[in-house]
């Protein structure tokens, strides 16, 4: 299987996302994480999925000078689009608060972009998922906020929480790109580079 195939390579995750740790360990891969500080800012000219595109890409440059022939780097970024704007993680319990109200009882789409960077090569994917939740009450937005830890995640929830199992009637698209990877899709890409 993959694993087989990637064995003369080095997989370096580029993420401190306990969820995107698990998804490469649920893929049987073999990874190290390495960590650096970036600067998730963006033009305001990006839109939609040009803006987890270029920063999943950002989170590469810090790492360029340092990859060796045999090192597949991967970065990733997650955005929620909703009303035509980039939601990101929230600042504050007031800030994941009206997130979570503005995405009540209406679709979105959360998308999430996989940057794979060798010393000679770069090739960016993203998927798109559309999630729709029901009318959402001030105390179930409160009780979630209260309860669980929204501050590291895109749009201020998480699907596989106790908000998505009371609060999300339809998905379209890849659950786990929801969860912060679309693993089918990073599965696809290792397979065609190697």
């Amino acid at each position: 299987m993959l694993s087989d195939k990637l064995k003369n390579y080095n997989i370096i995750l580029a993420s401190s996302s306990p969820r995107r740790q698990q998804f490469f360990k649920d893929l049987d891969l073999d990874f190290e994480v390495r960590l650096k500080p970036v600067d998730e800012e963006y033009p305001n000219r990006l839109i939609h999925f040009e803006i987890s595109d270029y920063l999943s890409q950002l989170k590469s440059l810090p790492f360029k000078d340092e990859l060796k022939p045999n090192d597949i780097l991967i970065t990733s970024d997650t955005i929620v689009w909703n009303d035509n704007k980039a939601l990101g993680k929230p600042t504050c319990k007031k800030d994941a608060f009206n997130m979570l109200q503005s995405m009540s009882n209406k679709p979105h789409e959360v998308i999430t972009s996989v940057c794979f960077t060798t010393a000679s090569s770069q090739k960016t994917v993203n998927s798109i998922t559309k999630v729709t939740f029901k009318a959402l009450t001030e105390n179930e937005i409160n009780y979630y906020i209260d309860n669980f830890e929204p501050f590291d995640k895109a749009g201020a929830y998480g699907i596989q929480e106790w908000i998505g199992h009371i609060g999300i009637t339809t998905i379209e698209g890849s659950y786990f790109n929801v969860v912060g990877l679309p693993t089918h899709l990073v599965y696809k890409t290792l397979n065609n580079m190697v």
